[in-house]
């Protein structure tokens, strides 16, 4: 079984390298890859050149660039329908998350990575079943918990369950890459005097923001998106983060296609913009973890 095993690994090594040292291997994995990223950048430049152009100018000329740009959809989204604040409000609840999830996640994470206690593999085993349930399948215990709390409406009625839901993918993908960090760093800093905490603050913790990045991009990108709690859990206005709105537009100013264009585009900046500030420590954590040595 074993040869078996390795003769599969190599006839695919051989595939893949016989593949990429071709030029026609070449040209068809660009073809590829350009026509996959065309699938993601031209709804994007779609709804960005649209936003700047009237809603007739859109039905009549919707793939056509701005005869005349405007940015009458940006002013009017900012002044009907309050946008600004729905801003901060997903910086608020999103933010929070993040800071919460990395920092409670991250000393599990130590604990489970670096430490030998009981019950230790029943606890790992219950954080992989965790990832199983759906969020739509707690919601409405977490609501009858918030009305209990009196936290229904308020950034807390967020921020406490995406916490609580996005621990697990946390601590499992933190702990995974401080379990690659070398015993002989740990005896180090024992042998400096060095305690649990500052074991965790001075030296798996610099040496693992690779993985801090990366959960921290992904429960950013969850949290941001979270349409279907945000919905239950805070749907006023005063606290509504960016998502309720922008389906608050879509139904009440359907028509307007201007100004759903504008509210996509603003929805959409603030991923990018982190994402693109993350994308290099966010793919060496995806990656540098999953290799020991």
């Amino acid at each position: 079984m074993k040869d078996e095993g390795k003769l599969r690994l190599t006839f695919w090594e051989n595939l893949q390298q016989s593949i990429f040292s071709s030029k026609l291997g070449m040209i068809l994995v660009y073809v590829v890859l350009i026509s996959w990223s065309m699938t993601t950048i031209f709804p994007l430049a779609w709804v960005f050149l649209n936003s700047f152009k009237q809603s007739d100018e859109i039905i009549s000329n919707t793939f056509s660039l701005p005869s005349d740009p405007t940015l009458d959809n940006y002013i009017n989204a900012f002044e009907t329908v309050n946008i600004g604040k729905s801003y901060i409000n997903s910086f608020i609840i999103s933010g929070s998350v993040v800071i919460l999830v990395l920092a409670l996640g991250g000393l599990a994470a130590f604990a489970m990575a670096r430490m030998n206690f009981k019950l230790r593999g029943v606890l790992q085993t219950l954080l992989v079943a965790s990832l199983l349930i759906p969020s739509f399948a707690t919601i409405v215990p977490v609501y009858r918990m918030m009305i209990g709390m009196e936290l229904v409406n308020t950034h807390a009625a967020l921020i406490i369950p995406q916490t609580a839901g996005n621990l697990p993918f946390a601590i499992l993908v933190i702990s995974g890459y401080m379990a690659t960090i070398p015993k002989e760093l740990e005896e180090a800093a024992v042998m400096d005097g060095c305690n649990r905490l500052k074991m965790f603050t001075k030296v798996f913790l610099p040496i693992s923001l690779p993985s801090f990045a990366t959960v921290g991009t992904f429960v950013f990108l969850w949290s941001y998106n979270d349409l279907f709690s945000s919905l239950v859990l805070v749907s006023q206005e005063k606290v509504a983060p960016i998502v309720v709105l922008l389906s608050n537009v879509s139904s009440q100013y359907g028509t307007d296609y201007g100004l759903m264009t504008a509210a996509i585009a603003m929805t959409i900046i603030p991923v990018l913009i982190f994402y693109l500030f993350a994308q290099k420590t966010f793919e060496k954590g995806a990656t540098s973890g999953a290799v020991k040595g």
